[in-house]
């Protein structure tokens, strides 16, 4: 319902109500029949669901198969290390649900206790739960208003709305209708709306909505939806339904063939079995959780605060992000950048200096200066009396010679601020200054000056172009201290000494920020409750608009647009302004639709619902509210733009080391399989036991994976388009390295075991084992780099993985060399040129992997050349 634009007596009429409020029994009806004002939960998990839901994800039950199957086999260690993966991934999970419900909790601590209300012309304090519409509340400074409210009494009364509607100046109210048209929430000056505060005055206002149907409440059922799912998560799932139907029907087949050749049943079900504990990469879910925790902690230097892993992850694939303009690309600091004096004569003796304009913008404001130095009042005042300040002119020094007598205050009518002045050195003149919107003081000017009006409309419109929010000042002097204050006397006759114009700056980081941006393939997009003209104007500064292409969109330009025909020009739109939460909303659904991955940022209880239905909400975390960093993934300690993109590079690095680690686990996985495979087309004996899979999934596979978590990042890493969603984690050649790679390995395996069998040598299966450990130890220096050979990026520039090697190979040194360790793995020491005919031969591996980048680079350089 357009409350805002419907006359008081209809409302009275609507909701049976007086100036005097309804009577009890009209109340506890309506209680009955509209409910409590509360925002409501939906139906809450209990504890048991959610980690029910944390234990059926599909790769999860993978792992709890391969501990049953591990149980079965008897390897105890590999059992206890699959079900503390499957722990730790549910205890993260079921945490991060949990606390996904604290934004509930939030928006209802923003909510009244209690409410004043006129009930048949008494006034009485009761619970806020229990207003209903069409009671009558009492406001003055300091209440939270507990309902969505029309008024229809103020008196001077001002509500900061920034949680709501992103606007950062207190809103005067005021209870006349508006005119017919479309109205953000920041414009709707007769409303009140439930969880905003008063910050001065005082008024009166029937309540209008109640619980849900209040605009915090539709917030409410907005961030009431399921957890958006990562692209990992998404890729991952995808992963593991394949892989699983694979590998059942490759293990299938090993068994087959081995029962065929005349192996003995009862080995081969446990080379199968073992065969498909190996093929299952079960350290993945760990090796994402410490990847993405690793970020996580990397991040906080940068003041980026990760709430939720996986946004580490999904900010590597973000292709728009869609931020909040004040605070987080600019400072949230409005700062004068440009005067104009009038040429004005008149009054060129009432101060020494001549600098009429600037001793009106010290004078002229309600602002104090604490002892530290900090400034304190209205942003647009605070301004005006810095830029006087920094040109030697001190309020309080000058109003020794020009104290202030009398003032009449801003009121959201007249849209001007008088104040009059002693002139100490005079017979009792008085200075009258007014501030005010220009088009306000051209109303108020002299005859004489007047007839400049058009001269002065020139200079008003290249501010405003600029993007400037303009400001004039005049003045007059009286002989006399008039008795009755009256503005529309006082204001009058008056002279015309300048404009300034001002604007909440650009940071300089920013700027910098959506060039990389750009050059990464990501589109920032600006959201702001700012006017039109200002949002272009900033984003011309920052870049983000560039072309005559990139369009500025409004609210209410927005509201007229049908979803099918916004979703056309959804990718053509740069600047959004004066939105509301819903359109918020919208715009990233639009995106969505389009196949983008959407970062968006926001402050304000406004923001949660997009925040949360993002693929990565940011919450700002100094100006933030709780309710939108509780909605959020991650929060930005400094409220800077430029923190996104280190965190964008970030997330990039840790998805490449994931791919990494999952092209190196499933090409030695793939490995295995083609050396027990193809071993009987050979007439060879299986070349692997049961014991060896194993252990190559928990040690060769297991450190070395985990340290490319640690990989520094690639050196073009931000010079290319972000990651396409809809590819799977296979895409850009991994599957075909996965497959040729591991084929190698296998070959190379299962030749070393007919060269050592063919020359009657009993070490046959301790030098394929180790062989096959080796190759890939070689495979995973050759993949730190997707691109740069190993040469290039230095031995030495992931000291965790020389760690890793070291320990790996001292263990598999260890079993070799070890009577006790023989007999557990049935192997047998090395002679000392058995051993480096081994390492020989594992390098095969390491020198195919760098040959094949060497190749792709060359293929590209003649594609870029031709």
């Amino acid at each position: 319902m357009n409350w805002h634009l419907l006359p008081l007596s209809e409302i009275t009429q609507l909701f049976n109500t007086t100036p005097n409020g309804i009577d009890q029994v009209t109340a506890s009806e309506r209680l009955n029949e509209y409910g409590k004002n509360q925002i409501e939960d939906t139906k809450k998990k209990s504890v048991f669901q959610m980690i029910l839901s944390q234990l059926s994800d599909f790769m999860i039950l993978i792992l709890i198969v391969a501990a049953i199957i591990s149980g079965i086999i008897g390897d105890v260690t590999d059992t206890i290390i699959i079900l503390s993966i499957i722990i730790i991934n549910a205890a993260v999970g079921f945490i991060q649900e949990y606390r996904a419900e604290k934004a509930m909790e939030a928006l209802k601590n923003m909510a009244a206790n209690s409410a004043r209300v006129l009930r048949e012309g008494k006034m009485m304090d009761i619970p806020a739960t229990e207003l209903v519409p069409g009671d009558v509340v009492l406001l003055e400074a300091g209440n939270i208003i507990p309902a969505d409210v029309r008024f229809f009494e103020t008196h001077q009364i001002k509500v900061d709305e920034s949680a709501l509607t992103g606007e950062s100046n207190n809103v005067e109210k005021d209870p006349e209708e508006l005119p017919e048209g479309n109205y953000a929430l920041g414009d709707q000056t007769n409303m009140g709306f439930k969880g905003t505060s008063v910050t001065n005055g005082r008024g009166l206002a029937y309540v209008v909505a109640t619980g849900m149907q209040t605009e915090l409440g539709h917030i409410a059922k907005m961030i009431q939806t399921d957890e958006t799912t990562t692209p990992l998560q998404k890729r991952l799932a995808s992963f593991g339904k394949r892989l699983s139907v694979v590998i059942l029907i490759i293990c299938t087949i090993i068994f087959i063939i081995g029962w065929l050749r005349g192996e003995s049943v009862l080995t081969m079900l446990i080379t199968s079995i073992s065969l498909a504990v190996a093929a299952i990469p079960e350290a993945l879910p760990a090796l994402v959780t410490i990847a993405l925790a690793f970020g996580a902690k990397k991040l906080a230097k940068h003041n980026a605060l990760i709430r939720k892993l996986p946004a580490v992850e999904t900010l590597g694939s973000v292709t728009y992000i869609c931020s909040d303009k004040t605070g987080t690309l600019t400072l949230n600091k409005m700062t004068v950048q440009e005067i104009f004096e009038t040429s004005d004569t008149k009054h060129n003796t009432v101060f020494e200096e001549k600098n009429k304009l600037l001793h009106a913008m010290a004078l002229n404001n309600d602002v104090l200066k604490e002892e530290n130095g900090k400034w304190l009042g209205d942003s647009t005042e605070v301004a005006l009396v810095q830029y006087a300040f920094d040109k030697n002119l001190n309020r309080a020094e000058i109003e020794i010679p020009f104290p202030r007598i009398a003032e009449i205050p801003f009121d959201s009518k007249r849209k001007c601020m008088t104040t009059m002045h002693q002139i100490r050195n005079s017979d009792a003149e008085i200075i009258v200054l007014t501030k005010g919107g220009v088009d306000v003081l051209f109303d108020k000017l002299n005859a004489d000056q007047k007839m400049l009006i058009p001269e002065f409309e020139n200079k008003v419109n290249e501010m405003a172009e600029k993007g400037y929010r303009v400001l004039g000042y005049a003045m007059k002097t009286l002989s006399a201290l008039p008795q009755n204050l009256d503005s529309e006397e006082i204001e009058t006759e008056l002279t015309l000494i300048g404009f300034v114009g001002m604007i909440d700056p650009p940071r300089e980081e920013a700027r910098q920020a959506v060039s990389e941006c750009k050059e990464a393939g990501i589109i920032p997009v600006m959201i702001t409750g700012d006017h039109k003209l200002t949002a272009k104007a900033i984003a011309i500064k920052l870049g983000i608009i560039s072309s005559e292409e990139d369009l500025v969109l409004t609210g209410s330009e927005l509201a007229e647009l049908t979803q099918i025909e916004f979703v056309k020009m959804v990718e053509r739109v740069r600047v959004y302004a004066r939105v509301n939460p819903e359109q918020k909303l919208r715009i990233i659904t639009a995106l969505q639709s389009k196949n983008h991955f959407v970062a968006m940022t926001g402050d304000g209880v406004n923001d949660a619902p997009a925040l949360k239905n993002a693929d990565i909400g940011i919450a700002m975390g100094i100006n933030g509210t709780e309710v939108s960093k509780e909605a959020s993934h991650m929060i930005l300690l400094d409220d800077n733009f430029a923190t996104i993109i280190v965190a964008v590079k970030h997330g990039r690095k840790i998805f490449d080391n994931i791919l990494k680690f999952i092209k190196y686990i499933m090409t030695g996985n793939s490995g295995e399989i083609w050396a027990i495979f193809l071993a009987p087309f050979f007439g060879l004996p299986i070349p692997l036991l049961a014991i060896h899979i194993l252990w190559i999934n928990l040690v060769t596979d297991g450190l070395p994976g985990l340290a490319l978590a640690s990989e520094p990042s690639e050196a073009n890493i931000m010079q290319r388009v972000p990651r396409n969603p809809k590819e799977n984690i296979f895409s850009d050649g991994m599957a075909v390295h996965i497959l040729w790679v591991g084929f190698l390995m296998g070959v190379v395996t299962i030749a070393m075991q007919a060269y050592a069998i063919h020359l009657a040598n009993s070490h046959w299966q301790t030098m394929a084992f180790t062989v096959l450990c080796f190759s890939q130890l070689g495979h995973v220096m050759a993949i730190r780099s997707g691109r740069d050979s190993l040469f290039k990026i230095g031995f030495f520039s992931n000291k965790p993985m020389l760690i890793a090697l070291l320990i790996t190979i001292s263990l598999q040194f260890m079993i070799i060399y070890t009577p006790f360790f023989n007999d557990i793995f049935k192997i047998q020491p090395l002679t000392l040129q058995e051993l480096l005919l081994t390492v020989a031969v594992s390098s095969i591996i390491f020198w195919a992997v760098e040959l094949e980048k060497l190749i792709k680079k060359v293929i590209k350089l003649k594609k870029y050349n031709s």
